[in-house]
């Protein structure tokens, strides 16, 4: 406990390799890690500490990470400390992940107010690390101002990543009309920002044109109570010509601010842990049944007999769940 103690202390001094320790711990498996890394946080959310959390999305291609640092050099430049939660696809055969974050964003990884945690999905739905909300809660307690999520991809599940962040960018690559179709208006519903990026050169015609497409459609969208008048909306921005962030940038503090003076930043806060809580009580109980022999052949069991049919899914959970039940009986008495 000592250890941990001393951890969260560097953590809150803004020590980075304490910052990089933490950030390990909490993403490791292992059982003696993970009792060390709830204490850790414990520890670091007594000092009540908030950044701005971003989530940003895109198809592979988008410019992502070219967009992520050119804003994050105009932050730290501006004198913000910005961290940046960098998720790469994980191979669903090996494990592996490249992690080439850190290469992609040279320049911003070499700035002194700048720290890039790539971190791999682990297969996880939502194009989120299985443990981004508890590397988000450390960077904050390191006393960041901005905390960016770079997600895996773009699709429904992405509204993961809109859950555990304050504000959400879609960013939107030129191209010639169709390209509104093959986004879901799932996506669109929880965008708070629609960036085309690529606005320069040969590009900007194109990217004008698929702003004006997006905005557009924006306007057919109902109107969110928690947003400002003219939110969400699209604009254009170039991270070559570095043109369009401060606008960008301007946008994002002016909807945090609207909604940071009304009910719903606290509101969404209490959400956002309420579903970490929610979250973490799922991931317990399957690793409780993963744990008892008895139950994970059980389980093993009803699932191969669900594929064949033999058994509907509704009825298989329910046995598996009163057979936990009874396994709990049993070990209470």
């Amino acid at each position: 406990m000592a250890e941990t103690d001393a951890l969260a202390e560097a953590v809150l001094a803004g020590d980075r390799r304490a910052l990089s320790r933490a950030i390990t711990l909490v993403e490791s498996a292992r059982p003696d890690h993970r009792q060390a890394a709830r204490a850790l946080l414990g520890r670091l959310a007594g000092a009540g500490r908030q950044a701005l959390r971003i989530g940003l999305s895109g198809a592979p291609g988008v410019g992502k990470s070219s967009f992520i640092e050119a804003v994050g050099l105009m932050l730290t430049e501006q004198g913000l400390k910005v961290a940046v939660l960098a998720v790469d696809p994980s191979s669903s055969r090996s494990g592996g992940s490249i992690l080439g974050d850190k290469t992609r964003m040279e320049r911003l990884a070499r700035a002194p107010g700048a720290y890039i945690r790539p971190s791999p999905s682990q297969s996880e739905l939502g194009g989120v690390a299985r443990r981004t909300r508890e590397a988000l809660a450390v960077c904050e307690a390191a006393g960041f101002d901005v905390v960016l999520v770079e997600t895996v991809g773009v699709g429904q599940s992405e509204t993961l990543a809109a859950e555990m962040t304050d504000l959400f960018v879609l960013l939107i690559a030129p191209a010639g009309g169709d390209e509104l179709q093959g986004v879901k208006r799932g996506i669109m519903e929880i965008a708070d920002l629609i960036l085309v990026t690529k606005a320069d050169g040969e590009l900007a015609a194109a990217a004008q044109r698929t702003c004006a497409d997006y905005a557009g459609a924006l306007r057919l969208l109902r109107r969110r109570p928690q947003d400002p008048e003219g939110f969400p909306r699209a604009m254009l921005v170039s991270a070559h010509d570095r043109t369009g962030l401060a606008e960008a940038w301007e946008a994002l503090q002016r909807l945090a601010a609207w909604r940071r003076a009304g009910s719903h930043w606290e509101a969404r806060r209490r959400a956002q842990a309420e579903g970490w809580f929610d979250a973490e009580v799922r991931r317990g109980l399957l690793e409780r049944l993963a744990a008892d022999p008895a139950l994970a052949a059980r389980r093993a069991d009803l699932r191969a007999a669900v594929g064949r049919g033999a058994i509907a899914p509704g009825e298989a959970a329910a046995e598996l769940l009163a057979a936990f039940d009874a396994a709990r009986n049993r070990a209470g008495g």
